[in-house]
């Protein structure tokens, strides 16, 4: 099982923009950058991941294009957050409202911001630990909901600020509460 690398920038110091250029200079990797300044180097999905990841941005952008109240993003989208770390969820999805507040400049490069929502979907090379500590930073840094989907465990963590971690098993209809009206997730066990 191939698991992510994790490098140390520890004194190194790469700034915003030299850690968007070198991501620009190497297309071919899934690179983020924790809170704490460590390069993780990520490995790609395999078919099963890949597919259901798909089926949760396909489930999620047919649901913003009936209301669109915001703007759905892939995997490959990396969010300079706020209270520090350059994260890449799986999916994600931001209000317009909170789009609109930054440059075109901004928007094209790694948008310095928190999406108001977040899927992270732990394939089999994913430490749970690892995903645990990427949805708090998450919350750290202002996201409304968040889903972990754990196939492995067959069960769901729903992250929510100034709340404790729920845990619902799978199969299950997930909520997008206040955060995005009316979408509802449909979850098979896996």
């Amino acid at each position: 099982m191939i698991e992510s690398i994790i490098l140390s920038l520890e004194n190194v110091g790469l700034s915003d923009e030299q850690f968007f250029n070198f991501c620009q200079a190497n297309p071919d990797w899934k690179l983020e950058r924790s809170a704490q300044g460590e390069l993780l180097i990520m490995p790609p999905v395999g078919g099963i991941g890949g597919n259901r990841e798909a089926d949760l941005i396909t489930d999620l952008t047919l649901w913003n294009r009936q209301t669109q109240p915001g703007i759905v993003f892939s995997s490959s989208t990396i969010f300079r957050l706020p209270q520090g770390g350059d994260r890449s969820p799986d999916v994600a999805w931001v209000s317009l409202e909170k789009w609109s507040t930054l440059t075109v400049e901004e928007q094209e490069a790694f948008p310095p911001l928190c999406p108001d929502f977040v899927i992270e979907l732990r394939s089999r090379t994913d430490r749970l630990k690892a995903l645990q500590e990427k949805m708090q930073e998450y919350l750290n840094s202002g996201l409304k909901l968040g889903w972990l989907i754990n196939p492995q465990n067959q069960q769901v963590e729903i992250y929510r600020p100034n709340q404790r971690v729920e845990i619902i098993e799978l199969p299950a209809d997930l909520s997008g509460e206040d955060i995005l009206p009316g979408f509802i997730l449909n979850l098979p066990k896996f």
